[in-house]
Protein backbone atom coordinates (compact mmCIF):
# COMPACT_ATOMS: atom_id res chain seq x y z
CA UNK A 1 0.00 0.00 0.00
CA UNK A 2 3.11 2.48 0.48
CA UNK A 3 3.08 2.75 -3.42
CA UNK A 4 -0.45 4.18 -3.20
CA UNK A 5 -1.00 7.44 -5.24
CA UNK A 6 -0.86 10.65 -3.46
CA UNK A 7 -4.08 11.37 -5.04
CA UNK A 8 -5.82 8.50 -3.75
CA UNK A 9 -4.58 9.60 0.00
CA UNK A 10 -6.28 11.25 2.76
CA UNK A 11 -4.66 14.71 2.57
CA UNK A 12 -3.45 15.80 6.52
CA UNK A 13 -1.99 19.66 6.38
CA UNK A 14 0.37 20.67 9.48
CA UNK A 15 -0.40 24.40 9.96
CA UNK A 16 1.02 26.64 12.81
CA UNK A 17 3.49 29.34 13.90
CA UNK A 18 6.76 28.83 14.01
CA UNK A 19 8.68 26.70 16.59
CA UNK A 20 5.36 25.64 18.06
CA UNK A 21 6.29 21.65 17.59
CA UNK A 22 4.87 21.02 13.94
CA UNK A 23 7.49 19.26 12.46
CA UNK A 24 7.75 17.07 15.80
CA UNK A 25 3.93 16.19 15.88
CA UNK A 26 4.80 14.77 12.36
CA UNK A 27 7.80 13.07 13.68
CA UNK A 28 5.44 11.36 16.20
CA UNK A 29 2.51 10.85 14.71
CA UNK A 30 4.55 8.62 11.52
CA UNK A 31 7.19 7.49 14.22
CA UNK A 32 10.13 8.68 11.66
CA UNK A 33 12.78 11.38 11.23
CA UNK A 34 10.49 12.86 8.84
CA UNK A 35 11.18 16.49 9.25
CA UNK A 36 14.40 18.07 10.76
CA UNK A 37 14.04 19.35 14.59
CA UNK A 38 15.27 22.43 16.12
CA UNK A 39 14.79 24.87 18.42
CA UNK A 40 15.65 27.45 15.94
CA UNK A 41 12.43 29.67 14.45
CA UNK A 42 12.05 28.55 10.62
CA UNK A 43 13.62 25.30 10.64
CA UNK A 44 10.92 23.75 7.84
CA UNK A 45 10.96 26.37 4.97
CA UNK A 46 9.13 24.13 1.92
CA UNK A 47 6.21 21.57 2.50
CA UNK A 48 7.86 18.08 3.98
CA UNK A 49 5.04 15.39 2.72
CA UNK A 50 4.99 12.32 4.19
CA UNK A 51 2.81 9.59 3.08
CA UNK A 52 1.76 6.14 5.52
CA UNK A 53 -0.26 3.98 6.31
CA UNK A 54 -2.91 4.94 9.45
CA UNK A 55 -4.81 2.62 10.31
CA UNK A 56 -7.55 1.81 9.82
CA UNK A 57 -8.06 4.64 7.67
CA UNK A 58 -5.43 3.30 5.49
CA UNK A 59 -3.24 5.38 3.06
CA UNK A 60 -2.61 8.83 4.08
CA UNK A 61 -0.06 11.96 3.60
CA UNK A 62 0.94 14.23 6.05
CA UNK A 63 2.16 17.49 4.60
CA UNK A 64 4.34 19.61 7.30
CA UNK A 65 3.76 23.25 6.66
CA UNK A 66 6.20 26.54 7.03
CA UNK A 67 5.50 28.66 9.92
CA UNK A 68 2.21 30.73 9.07
CA UNK A 69 4.02 33.69 11.03
CA UNK A 70 6.93 33.99 9.13
CA UNK A 71 9.06 36.73 8.56
CA UNK A 72 11.13 38.39 5.84
CA UNK A 73 11.07 38.58 1.92
CA UNK A 74 11.79 34.27 2.11
CA UNK A 75 9.39 33.99 5.10
CA UNK A 76 6.39 35.61 2.54
CA UNK A 77 7.66 33.11 0.15
CA UNK A 78 7.17 30.22 2.59
CA UNK A 79 3.91 31.39 3.91
CA UNK A 80 2.40 31.98 0.29
CA UNK A 81 3.60 28.37 0.09
CA UNK A 82 1.71 27.02 2.80
CA UNK A 83 -1.60 28.82 1.99
CA UNK A 84 -1.16 26.56 -1.56
CA UNK A 85 -1.64 23.48 0.99
CA UNK A 86 -5.05 24.59 1.92
CA UNK A 87 -6.14 23.74 -1.25
CA UNK A 88 -5.19 20.21 -1.07
CA UNK A 89 -6.31 19.68 3.28
CA UNK A 90 -8.76 16.78 3.52
CA UNK A 91 -8.10 17.43 7.34
CA UNK A 92 -5.87 20.13 9.47
CA UNK A 93 -4.14 20.06 12.64
CA UNK A 94 -3.52 23.36 14.01
CA UNK A 95 -0.46 23.35 16.27
CA UNK A 96 -0.28 25.50 18.90
CA UNK A 97 0.89 25.64 22.59
CA UNK A 98 -1.12 26.94 25.77
CA UNK A 99 -0.41 30.95 25.73
CA UNK A 100 0.42 31.31 22.05
CA UNK A 101 -3.26 31.48 20.63
CA UNK A 102 -4.34 34.47 18.51
CA UNK A 103 -5.17 35.74 15.06
CA UNK A 104 -2.59 33.70 13.51
CA UNK A 105 -4.52 30.36 14.86
CA UNK A 106 -7.99 31.96 13.90
CA UNK A 107 -6.62 33.01 10.26
CA UNK A 108 -5.89 29.69 9.82
CA UNK A 109 -9.32 28.12 10.88
CA UNK A 110 -11.30 30.84 8.85
CA UNK A 111 -9.09 29.49 5.73
CA UNK A 112 -10.58 26.04 6.97
CA UNK A 113 -13.46 27.61 7.42
CA UNK A 114 -14.14 29.24 3.84
CA UNK A 115 -13.13 25.40 2.11
CA UNK A 116 -15.48 23.30 4.76
CA UNK A 117 -12.29 21.32 6.11
CA UNK A 118 -12.17 19.73 9.53
CA UNK A 119 -9.72 20.45 11.59
CA UNK A 120 -8.34 19.65 15.01
CA UNK A 121 -6.36 22.39 17.43
CA UNK A 122 -3.65 20.56 18.83
CA UNK A 123 -2.00 22.02 22.19
CA UNK A 124 1.40 21.27 22.35
CA UNK A 125 4.35 21.10 24.60
CA UNK A 126 2.04 20.96 27.61
CA UNK A 127 5.29 19.86 29.52
CA UNK A 128 5.82 23.97 29.44
CA UNK A 129 2.61 25.44 29.39
CA UNK A 130 -0.20 23.78 30.29
CA UNK A 131 -3.96 25.34 28.85
CA UNK A 132 -6.41 27.32 31.75
CA UNK A 133 -9.33 24.70 32.31
CA UNK A 134 -11.26 28.13 31.64
CA UNK A 135 -10.18 27.60 27.89
CA UNK A 136 -10.42 24.02 27.35
CA UNK A 137 -13.91 24.57 28.25
CA UNK A 138 -14.28 27.50 25.74
CA UNK A 139 -13.26 24.37 23.32
CA UNK A 140 -15.67 22.02 24.71
CA UNK A 141 -18.49 24.77 24.39
CA UNK A 142 -17.75 25.54 20.95
CA UNK A 143 -17.79 21.90 20.23
CA UNK A 144 -14.07 22.44 19.10
CA UNK A 145 -11.81 19.66 18.07
CA UNK A 146 -8.81 19.65 20.76
CA UNK A 147 -5.76 17.36 21.93
CA UNK A 148 -3.35 18.03 24.62
CA UNK A 149 0.39 16.84 23.42
CA UNK A 150 3.95 16.63 24.44
CA UNK A 151 5.15 15.42 21.38
CA UNK A 152 8.64 15.06 22.45
CA UNK A 153 7.69 12.29 24.98
CA UNK A 154 4.73 11.15 22.57
CA UNK A 155 2.34 12.05 25.15
CA UNK A 156 -1.24 12.60 23.68
CA UNK A 157 -0.37 11.22 19.93
CA UNK A 158 -2.10 8.20 20.26
CA UNK A 159 -5.41 10.57 21.62
CA UNK A 160 -4.74 12.42 18.36
CA UNK A 161 -4.63 9.51 16.08
CA UNK A 162 -7.71 8.40 17.63
CA UNK A 163 -8.94 12.37 16.95
CA UNK A 164 -7.56 12.42 13.00
CA UNK A 165 -9.69 9.10 12.53
CA UNK A 166 -13.28 10.75 14.22
CA UNK A 167 -12.66 13.61 11.77
CA UNK A 168 -12.11 11.99 8.80
CA UNK A 169 -14.42 13.70 5.88
CA UNK A 170 -17.55 11.28 5.07
CA UNK A 171 -16.12 11.16 1.36
CA UNK A 172 -13.47 10.01 2.06
CA UNK A 173 -15.24 6.82 3.98
CA UNK A 174 -17.59 7.06 1.13
CA UNK A 175 -15.76 8.27 -1.97
CA UNK A 176 -17.53 8.67 -5.12
CA UNK A 177 -17.98 5.98 -7.34
CA UNK A 178 -15.59 6.32 -10.46
CA UNK A 179 -17.25 3.05 -12.92
CA UNK A 180 -18.94 0.18 -10.27
CA UNK A 181 -22.49 2.28 -11.02
CA UNK A 182 -21.74 1.01 -14.68
CA UNK A 183 -20.88 -1.76 -14.95
CA UNK A 184 -22.19 -4.57 -12.06
CA UNK A 185 -21.71 -7.96 -10.92
CA UNK A 186 -21.49 -10.37 -14.38
CA UNK A 187 -21.78 -7.73 -16.38
CA UNK A 188 -18.86 -6.39 -19.23
CA UNK A 189 -16.96 -3.31 -19.91
CA UNK A 190 -15.04 -2.76 -22.96
CA UNK A 191 -11.99 -0.71 -22.00
CA UNK A 192 -10.46 1.42 -24.92
CA UNK A 193 -6.93 2.08 -24.63
CA UNK A 194 -4.48 3.54 -27.73
CA UNK A 195 -0.67 2.33 -27.59
CA UNK A 196 0.71 5.67 -28.52
CA UNK A 197 4.06 7.93 -27.90
CA UNK A 198 2.73 8.62 -24.44
CA UNK A 199 1.85 5.43 -23.26
CA UNK A 200 4.17 4.36 -20.63
CA UNK A 201 6.19 1.20 -21.75
CA UNK A 202 5.30 -2.17 -20.37
CA UNK A 203 1.97 -0.71 -18.52
CA UNK A 204 -1.14 0.94 -18.55
CA UNK A 205 -2.10 4.46 -16.75
CA UNK A 206 -3.12 4.82 -13.39
CA UNK A 207 -6.65 6.28 -14.41
CA UNK A 208 -6.93 2.79 -16.82
CA UNK A 209 -5.79 0.32 -13.81
CA UNK A 210 -8.12 2.14 -11.44
CA UNK A 211 -10.88 1.74 -13.77
CA UNK A 212 -9.90 -1.98 -14.43
CA UNK A 213 -9.60 -2.57 -10.28
CA UNK A 214 -12.95 -0.89 -9.51
CA UNK A 215 -14.78 -2.88 -12.24
CA UNK A 216 -13.12 -5.89 -10.53
CA UNK A 217 -13.78 -5.16 -6.84
CA UNK A 218 -17.41 -5.18 -8.11
CA UNK A 219 -17.33 -8.78 -9.97
CA UNK A 220 -17.45 -7.32 -13.46
CA UNK A 221 -15.40 -7.99 -16.26
CA UNK A 222 -13.08 -5.72 -18.03
CA UNK A 223 -12.25 -6.31 -21.73
CA UNK A 224 -9.06 -4.05 -22.67
CA UNK A 225 -8.61 -3.20 -26.48
CA UNK A 226 -6.75 -1.03 -29.36
CA UNK A 227 -9.12 1.30 -31.11
CA UNK A 228 -8.55 -0.64 -34.25
CA UNK A 229 -9.27 -3.85 -32.72
CA UNK A 230 -12.74 -2.64 -31.10
CA UNK A 231 -15.28 -3.03 -33.88
CA UNK A 232 -14.28 -6.71 -34.73
CA UNK A 233 -14.52 -7.06 -30.57
CA UNK A 234 -17.79 -6.11 -30.62
CA UNK A 235 -19.30 -8.06 -33.30
CA UNK A 236 -18.15 -11.76 -31.33
CA UNK A 237 -19.93 -10.53 -27.79
CA UNK A 238 -22.82 -13.06 -27.76
CA UNK A 239 -23.65 -10.93 -24.61
CA UNK A 240 -23.16 -7.62 -25.00
CA UNK A 241 -21.02 -5.32 -22.75
CA UNK A 242 -22.75 -2.52 -20.83
CA UNK A 243 -20.72 0.34 -21.88
CA UNK A 244 -17.18 1.22 -23.35
CA UNK A 245 -14.63 3.35 -21.80
CA UNK A 246 -12.12 5.27 -24.45
CA UNK A 247 -9.40 7.12 -24.11
CA UNK A 248 -10.83 10.34 -25.22
CA UNK A 249 -8.28 10.71 -28.18
CA UNK A 250 -10.08 8.38 -30.28
CA UNK A 251 -13.49 8.65 -29.16
CA UNK A 252 -15.02 10.11 -32.73
CA UNK A 253 -13.54 6.67 -33.71
CA UNK A 254 -14.87 4.89 -30.96
CA UNK A 255 -17.98 6.72 -30.93
CA UNK A 256 -18.84 4.87 -34.39
CA UNK A 257 -17.60 1.24 -33.94
CA UNK A 258 -20.16 1.50 -30.44
CA UNK A 259 -23.71 0.51 -31.49
CA UNK A 260 -26.13 3.05 -29.95
CA UNK A 261 -27.67 0.46 -27.89
CA UNK A 262 -24.18 0.08 -25.59
CA UNK A 263 -23.76 3.12 -23.33
CA UNK A 264 -20.05 5.15 -23.97
CA UNK A 265 -17.82 7.29 -22.24
CA UNK A 266 -14.31 8.23 -21.86
CA UNK A 267 -11.41 7.89 -19.09
CA UNK A 268 -11.53 11.62 -18.63
CA UNK A 269 -15.06 12.18 -18.10
CA UNK A 270 -15.19 9.16 -15.21
CA UNK A 271 -12.63 11.38 -13.53
CA UNK A 272 -13.95 14.39 -13.83
CA UNK A 273 -16.75 12.83 -11.67
CA UNK A 274 -14.95 11.09 -9.46
CA UNK A 275 -12.19 13.50 -8.99
CA UNK A 276 -14.49 16.55 -9.51
CA UNK A 277 -17.83 17.82 -10.06
CA UNK A 278 -18.66 16.31 -13.48
CA UNK A 279 -21.95 19.02 -13.81
CA UNK A 280 -19.92 21.96 -13.69
CA UNK A 281 -17.23 20.91 -16.39
CA UNK A 282 -20.06 20.45 -18.54
CA UNK A 283 -21.73 23.62 -17.90
CA UNK A 284 -18.27 25.08 -18.58
CA UNK A 285 -17.24 23.59 -21.48
CA UNK A 286 -20.28 25.71 -23.33
CA UNK A 287 -17.80 28.91 -22.75
CA UNK A 288 -16.02 27.51 -25.92
CA UNK A 289 -18.63 29.00 -28.28
CA UNK A 290 -17.76 32.19 -26.76
CA UNK A 291 -14.21 32.69 -27.78
CA UNK A 292 -13.02 35.12 -29.47
CA UNK A 293 -9.45 36.28 -31.11
CA UNK A 294 -7.28 37.24 -28.27
CA UNK A 295 -8.58 35.49 -25.44
CA UNK A 296 -6.66 33.44 -23.34
CA UNK A 297 -7.52 29.89 -22.10
CA UNK A 298 -5.68 28.08 -19.35
CA UNK A 299 -4.85 24.38 -19.74
CA UNK A 300 -4.73 22.59 -16.59
CA UNK A 301 -2.47 19.60 -15.31
CA UNK A 302 -2.46 17.89 -12.43
CA UNK A 303 0.96 16.02 -12.88
CA UNK A 304 4.42 17.38 -14.68
CA UNK A 305 5.63 15.38 -17.46
CA UNK A 306 7.59 15.80 -20.59
CA UNK A 307 5.79 17.24 -23.34
CA UNK A 308 6.25 15.02 -26.64
CA UNK A 309 5.83 16.05 -30.17
CA UNK A 310 1.81 15.55 -30.29
CA UNK A 311 1.26 16.32 -26.69
CA UNK A 312 -2.60 16.41 -25.67
CA UNK A 313 -2.37 19.37 -23.51
CA UNK A 314 -0.10 21.57 -25.26
CA UNK A 315 -0.65 20.35 -28.65
CA UNK A 316 -3.75 18.37 -29.57
CA UNK A 317 -6.71 20.70 -27.54
CA UNK A 318 -5.25 23.85 -28.74
CA UNK A 319 -5.11 22.42 -32.18
CA UNK A 320 -8.68 21.11 -32.02
CA UNK A 321 -9.96 23.91 -30.27
CA UNK A 322 -8.22 26.52 -33.09
CA UNK A 323 -9.71 24.26 -35.57
CA UNK A 324 -13.62 24.11 -34.15
CA UNK A 325 -13.63 27.86 -33.28
CA UNK A 326 -11.89 29.29 -35.92
CA UNK A 327 -10.19 31.99 -33.75
CA UNK A 328 -6.60 32.80 -32.76
CA UNK A 329 -6.76 32.06 -29.15
CA UNK A 330 -3.83 32.13 -26.69
CA UNK A 331 -2.89 29.09 -24.00
CA UNK A 332 -1.23 29.49 -21.03
CA UNK A 333 -0.06 25.90 -19.65
CA UNK A 334 0.69 25.25 -15.32
CA UNK A 335 1.31 21.95 -14.33
CA UNK A 336 1.36 19.76 -10.84
CA UNK A 337 0.36 22.78 -7.80
CA UNK A 338 2.10 25.87 -9.95
CA UNK A 339 -1.33 27.12 -10.26
CA UNK A 340 -2.65 30.45 -10.50
CA UNK A 341 -4.45 32.42 -7.75
CA UNK A 342 -5.35 35.15 -10.15
CA UNK A 343 -8.11 33.61 -12.99
CA UNK A 344 -9.73 36.48 -14.02
CA UNK A 345 -7.10 36.91 -17.22
CA UNK A 346 -8.97 33.49 -18.67
CA UNK A 347 -12.21 33.06 -20.16
CA UNK A 348 -12.08 29.15 -19.81
CA UNK A 349 -10.31 26.61 -18.01
CA UNK A 350 -9.55 22.95 -19.25
CA UNK A 351 -7.93 20.76 -16.71
CA UNK A 352 -7.09 17.26 -16.96
CA UNK A 353 -8.72 14.31 -15.26
CA UNK A 354 -6.46 15.30 -12.18
CA UNK A 355 -5.66 11.62 -11.26
CA UNK A 356 -2.50 12.64 -9.72
CA UNK A 357 -4.71 15.06 -7.19
CA UNK A 358 -7.10 14.08 -4.53
CA UNK A 359 -10.57 15.40 -4.95
CA UNK A 360 -10.34 18.69 -2.30
CA UNK A 361 -7.76 20.31 -4.60
CA UNK A 362 -9.77 19.22 -7.79
CA UNK A 363 -12.72 21.18 -5.92
CA UNK A 364 -11.17 23.77 -5.14
CA UNK A 365 -10.25 24.44 -8.02
CA UNK A 366 -13.52 24.51 -9.08
CA UNK A 367 -14.22 26.97 -6.50
CA UNK A 368 -11.87 29.28 -7.43
CA UNK A 369 -12.99 29.25 -10.99
CA UNK A 370 -16.59 29.91 -10.01
CA UNK A 371 -15.37 32.58 -7.26
CA UNK A 372 -13.92 34.51 -10.29
CA UNK A 373 -16.61 33.65 -13.08
CA UNK A 374 -14.21 31.68 -14.71
CA UNK A 375 -16.00 29.24 -16.94
CA UNK A 376 -14.01 25.56 -15.83
CA UNK A 377 -13.89 22.28 -18.20
CA UNK A 378 -12.17 18.84 -17.82
CA UNK A 379 -10.17 17.46 -21.13
CA UNK A 380 -12.43 14.36 -21.69
CA UNK A 381 -15.68 16.74 -21.86
CA UNK A 382 -13.84 19.59 -23.83
CA UNK A 383 -12.69 16.94 -26.85
CA UNK A 384 -16.22 15.10 -26.78
CA UNK A 385 -17.68 18.64 -27.34
CA UNK A 386 -15.65 19.77 -30.19
CA UNK A 387 -15.82 16.12 -31.60
CA UNK A 388 -19.53 16.66 -31.45
CA UNK A 389 -19.96 13.40 -29.76
CA UNK A 390 -20.52 14.83 -25.93
CA UNK A 391 -24.27 14.03 -26.20
CA UNK A 392 -23.09 10.35 -26.84
CA UNK A 393 -20.49 10.55 -24.19
CA UNK A 394 -22.23 12.12 -21.62
CA UNK A 395 -25.47 9.53 -21.92
CA UNK A 396 -24.56 7.26 -18.77
CA UNK A 397 -25.15 10.20 -16.96
CA UNK A 398 -28.72 11.10 -16.63
CA UNK A 399 -28.29 14.63 -14.59
CA UNK A 400 -25.31 15.65 -17.01
CA UNK A 401 -27.09 14.22 -20.01
CA UNK A 402 -30.08 16.48 -19.59
CA UNK A 403 -28.10 19.53 -18.97
CA UNK A 404 -25.95 18.50 -22.16
CA UNK A 405 -29.28 17.86 -24.17
CA UNK A 406 -30.77 21.61 -23.00
CA UNK A 407 -28.29 23.48 -23.79
CA UNK A 408 -27.30 22.15 -27.44
CA UNK A 409 -30.91 21.98 -28.37
CA UNK A 410 -30.66 25.68 -27.35
CA UNK A 411 -27.67 26.27 -29.51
Amino acid sequence: MLTTPKGLRLHIGLFGRRNVGKSTILNALTEQQVSIVSNVAGTTTDPVEKPLELLPLGPVVFIDTAGIDDVGELGEMRIDKTKKIFDRTDLGLIITEAENFGDFEQDIILEFNKRNVPYIIVINKIDVFYPHKKNLDELKQKKTSFCLCNARNGEGIIELKRAIISKVPEDWITPPTLVADLCGSGETAVLVVPIDMEAPKGRLILPQVQVIREILDNDGSALVVKERELYDVLQNFSKKPVVVITDSQVVLKVSADVPPDIKLTTFSILFARYKGDLCSFVEGVFAIDSLKDGDKVLIGEACSHHSIADDIGTVKIPRWLRQYTGKNIVFDKKSGHDYPDNLTQYKLIIHCGSCMFNRREMLNRILMARQQNVPITNYGVAISYLQGVLRRTAEPFPAVHYIVSKRMKKS
